[in-house]
């Protein structure tokens, strides 16, 4: 049996405006669109880079 990969939840914290265009859309690649917002996304290595890219405007929890 395979195992569930592990889910993040990460929150935006703070404003995508006067952001740069990569980090942008580091954030909408995660699925995030207002201040607070929070979305489970999987633990994979390309949504971890994402949310390394954009760390100062998001927070992140294991689920």
């Amino acid at each position: 049996m395979m195992a569930k990969p592990k889910q993040l939840k990460v929150t935006l914290t703070k404003s995508r405006h006067g952001r740069l265009k990569s980090h942008k859309a580091c954030v909408a690649g995660l699925g995030l669109r207002k201040i607070r917002q929070s979305v489970t996304v999987p633990d994979t290595p390309e949504n971890r880079g994402m949310i390394n890219k954009v760390s100062y405007l998001v927070s992140v929890e294991e689920v």
